[in-house]
């Protein structure tokens, strides 16, 4: 069965790094998912899809992976550069500032 390895990017709502600095192993889903007539619920008959496997570093995944047979894929995440400033936030009110603040 096909998987994935991958670092998870931070949520939109967030500026955080928080629970990105692990590597994830997700398995991909074999049998597509169908919806219950009734409650319109979404199932599938694939319990691999459930299965998130979580290791600090990629090394960890991939020889996890290497071990239990498991055809995977390794995703490297982009790296930004640190968007910082000299002063930082700080700058905007300094009293030593030259010219107007403005929205």
């Amino acid at each position: 069965m096909p998987a994935r390895i991958y670092r998870p990017a931070r949520t939109a709502m967030s500026s955080g790094s928080a629970k990105t600095r692990e590597w994830i192993l997700d398995f991909t889903p074999d049998a597509p998912r169908s919806v219950d007539p009734l409650m319109g619920w979404t199932s599938s008959r694939d319990t691999q899809a459930q299965v998130r496997l979580r290791f600090e570093t990629e090394q960890e995944a991939r020889q996890y992976a290497e071990e239990n047979g498991i055809d995977a894929v390794v995703t490297r995440p982009k790296v930004r550069r640190a968007n910082v400033r000299a002063g930082g936030y700080g700058e905007n009110f300094a009293t030593s500032r030259r010219g107007s603040w403005t929205h």
